[in-house]
């Protein structure tokens, strides 16, 4: 009688590591599920509106960009305007959003006074607030000093 060899082969090895092919094959299962629902979700309601021209949304600007030029000459865009003309845009502006922010540019070679009579302007009309535009200068680094 023989009962075979004594010595036995090995069989496979337990894998050390992870196989993430089903894990991404449930992940994208999932994100297929979640685009086709989410724009189930956002609107459950079906209604139909009136429709009415008093009801459109204005473009309200959310800022508006004033420029005084080296001579003090004043603009609204690109539009040259005394400070007259400049406070009756800016109250306009101002009765359709107050938190509008007015950007003042403005040359480096121009008066104080002149800056401070545009900024007056523009809070006189309800436009309080106001942001300076300036160019960013180069990084340089200090020169040490002898």
């Amino acid at each position: 009688m023989s009962f075979g060899r004594l010595e036995r082969t090995q069989g496979p090895q337990p894998m050390s590591e992870i196989n993430m092919t089903p894990l991404i094959d449930v992940m994208l299962v999932l994100v297929v599920i979640f685009i086709i629902t989410a724009p189930l979700l956002a609107s459950s309601i079906k209604l139909d509106l009136p429709k009415t021209e008093a009801a459109q949304a204005g473009d309200v600007p959310k800022s508006v960009m004033v420029v005084v030029d080296k001579s003090g000459q004043t603009f609204l865009g690109d539009k040259p305007l005394g400070l007259d003309e400049l406070a009756t845009k800016l109250a306009q502006t101002a009765k359709l959003n107050p938190d509008t922010e007015v950007q003042l540019r403005a040359d480096a070679a121009v008066p104080y006074g002149r800056i401070v009579e545009v900024m007056g302007t523009a809070q006189k009309a309800g436009l309080n607030r106001i942001g300076f535009v300036a160019d960013p200068t180069p990084n340089v680094t200090p020169q040490p000093k002898p």
